[in-house]
């Protein structure tokens, strides 16, 4: 079962429960258009244009408009959207930024005629337990997993070895590993690093570094939601590394270069070692076919402080795919009929490396032969959910300020940490 640490701030929050009606047709009279934005894959697009073909074919008059946008923009995007009453019919989120469509009442209960359903629970009992509880809210279901994910470190095997090092015995256990073996692996010319060992997602704070906190024992918000920024000590630990880690420490990574997962697939001797999930296994197939079939790649579990008091991986996350409350009944019908229909094709989704977290596939022989599956899968079983509430974004934003003022602006750790605390207090008190 998945541990759940996460914070949800339920005080004065009121959810919306919006009734289908019951009596749909399976023919609309006239043409249905759902529209579905999520974010660009190159990977799994053709294959969802091809479902939208088919689900169109066994529902005359329906019409799936698939719009995609970068993953940095779709939040945003879908803000805008709602703002202005325009957003589409189907939408994906990620989990920490999903909280915020149910409490402003923009998110539709699932429609349990659609998914051939008697009640929730034979909906739920579809999934691995824990996978809907961030969706499930006061007895009503708001969305459905795309795909449930956690990050694992992948190393560049060439590297390693050019390096002189041997990634079967010197792969990292700790963070202090990482330090060590990027140590030996950058190269730069000047102060511009033009090889680097390892760097972080630095637009992923909650689900990348607030574990490096939890590792050292501290929290993001207190177990009873009223304490922002818990334990001094592990947060001045935590800004001390990244402080060390960036351009004015040991000079070993920074936000201000590319981002270190587009680069890996290509081999072309940039990075050694990278924070991701196990999708992106088919991007370096699709990037660098060569690449791949090598196997000079591999994958590692998330490591660990060596003062550690929890053993805790990187947070596991979904993207889960939600309708539109304000659209018409009958558009709300067909869409979620389409997410049900999606949800019929895991083992395919999987060839892309897209895990929806069902109980038949994650027990399949598909899934274990995965490559790696059983790193992830064990990273996942020492992982917290991602924080998720209606100041998600607000918090990851001071996060992100306070790493990079201590990496980038000569902010003390101290300084950094007193003005996360207060902030980050003052968004909790607020909400």
């Amino acid at each position: 079962m998945l541990r759940t640490a996460a914070v949800i701030l339920t005080a004065a929050m009121f959810f919306f429960s919006t009734a289908i009606d019951a009596a749909q047709s399976e023919k609309p009279e006239d043409t249905v258009t759902i529209t579905y934005w999520t974010h660009a894959d190159p990977n799994r697009t053709p294959f969802e244009e091809r479902l939208a073909a088919e689900f169109e074919a066994a529902n005359p008059g329906v019409s799936i408009e698939r719009v995609t946008y970068l993953s940095t923009q779709i939040a945003e995007r879908l803000l805008t959207a709602f703002a202005a009453n325009q957003g589409p019919d189907i939408f994906h989120t990620q989990l920490e930024d999903s909280f915020a469509f149910i409490t402003n009442k923009l998110a539709a209960p699932v429609s349990l005629e659609a998914f051939n359903a008697s009640d929730t629970r034979q909906i739920l009992d579809r999934y691995v337990d824990g996978s809907l509880d961030p969706m499930y809210i006061n007895g009503s279901l708001y969305g459905i997993p795309l795909e449930l994910l956690n990050w694992c470190i992948y190393i560049n095997d060439r590297i390693f070895r050019d390096a002189g090092l041997d990634p079967d015995t010197d792969y990292p256990k700790t963070w202090e590993d990482v330090v060590r073996l990027s140590e030996q692996i950058v190269l730069r010319d000047g102060d511009t690093i033009i090889r680097r060992g390892f760097d972080f997602r630095y637009s992923d704070y909650l689900i990348a570094m607030v574990p490096m906190v939890e590792q050292l024992g501290g929290q993001l918000v207190s177990d009873d939601g009223k304490t922002a920024i818990v334990g001094e000590t592990a947060w001045l630990d935590f800004l001390r590394f990244m402080q060390q880690w960036g351009p004015e420490g040991k000079n070993l990574g920074s936000p201000t270069y590319r981002l270190a997962r587009f680069l890996f697939n290509y081999d072309n001797n940039e990075i050694a070692m990278i924070h991701t999930g196990m999708y992106q296994q088919a991007r370096i197939m699709a990037d660098n076919p060569e690449f791949y079939a090598s196997g000079d790649w591999r994958v590692v579990p998330f490591p660990v402080f060596e003062h550690a008091v929890e053993d805790i991986a990187s947070c596991h996350y979904g993207q889960y795919l939600m309708v539109n409350s304000r659209a018409a009944a009958e558009q709300q019908y067909y869409a979620w009929k389409f997410i049900n229909f999606m949800q019929q094709y895991a083992e395919e989704y999987l060839e892309i490396r897209i895990i929806q977290p069902s109980k038949a596939l994650m027990e399949s022989e598909l899934y274990l032969s995965t490559p790696y599956a059983e790193v992830f899968k064990k990273d996942m079983e020492r992982s917290n959910v991602v924080y998720h509430a209606r100041n998600s974004t607000k918090l990851q934003e001071l996060i992100k300020i306070a790493v990079e003022s201590v990496m980038l602006d000569g902010i003390s750790p101290e300084r950094a940490y007193a003005t996360l605390k207060a902030h980050a207090q003052e968004v909790l008190d607020g909400n």
